[in-house]
């Protein structure tokens, strides 16, 4: 499937799924409305409030809070996960000792933890990039600790037997297996890293796209609530497009996969 082909499917998927919301929320189908407007309010409206926002400038300011806050929060989150997670993987004992414990933090609930950061840090930023921090942290650790673990042990058998330090075999065994793993991860975690940001702002703060979609909440303004969700939607797949970039710079090497044909 050609890229211009994908990119017009999915196109198509979103203004089949917009047409289908303005049409159930604005024409009755049996006599009843499927959407009402009051708690599902309509694509107008929601563009409208988009456009608005933009506009007036209004969202400028909120946005590179939210920003800000996520890309620290990926940041940090990443480095240590990936850090931690080679560490542990070539460190059998520690990993041993320590497995219970990342286990019992990792399921610990996040939004239980919000409110204690914001005890601990106040109602700026650092509360929600510790928050976000938690969730990108353990999704990059996981991974990295697998694609690690995951070295084929021919290759690493070869290396050694090529006279290769425990420094070569890092960068040119460990390294590129774990690449992969460790991008998948990040991925997600632009997700997660933008979650922990709005999900803080939308518990305590004065600015930023969760505080936007706590009060439109708090007026029961549901184009506003979707206008909220719709911004951030875009906001993480312009994050996730950069992360991408960086990595087909950082994995040219891969092999491309088959793609099935006979």
């Amino acid at each position: 499937m050609s890229r211009l082909t994908l990119l017009s499917l999915q196109l198509l998927v979103a203004i089949v799924a917009i047409v289908l919301w303005q049409f159930f929320s604005a024409i009755p189908v049996f006599g009843k409305i499927l959407l009402p407007p009051f708690f599902f309010s309509n694509p107008v409206d929601v563009f409208s409030q988009i456009v608005k926002w933009f506009s007036t400038g209004v969202i400028w300011r909120h946005l590179a809070i939210t920003l800000w806050e996520s890309i620290l929060a990926f940041a940090i989150g990443s480095l240590g996960g990936i850090m931690v997670g080679f560490w542990f993987a070539r460190q059998p004992r520690v990993a041993a000792v320590f497995d219970p414990y990342v286990k019992m933090i990792n399921a610990l609930p996040r939004v239980v933890l919000a409110p204690i950061f914001t005890l601990w840090l106040g109602l700026g930023i650092w509360s929600k990039v510790a928050l976000g921090v938690t969730l990108v942290f353990f999704i990059v650790f996981f991974n990295v600790y697998q694609g690690v673990k995951e070295v084929s042990r021919t290759v690493l058998d070869n290396g050694r037997m090529l006279g290769m330090s425990e420094r070569q075999l890092m960068r040119h065994v460990y390294w590129p297996s774990a690449l992969s793993w460790m991008f998948s991860s990040l991925h997600t975690s632009v997700g997660f890293a933008v979650v922990g940001a709005v999900v803080g702002e939308y518990l305590g703060s004065a600015a930023g796209l969760g505080y936007l979609i706590q009060q439109a909440e708090g007026i029961f303004d549901v184009a506003g609530v979707f206008a909220g969700m719709f911004v951030l939607s875009a906001f993480v797949i312009l994050i996730d497009m950069g992360v991408t970039l960086v990595e087909r710079r950082l994995l040219v090497w891969r092999p491309m996969a088959a793609d099935g044909r006979g």
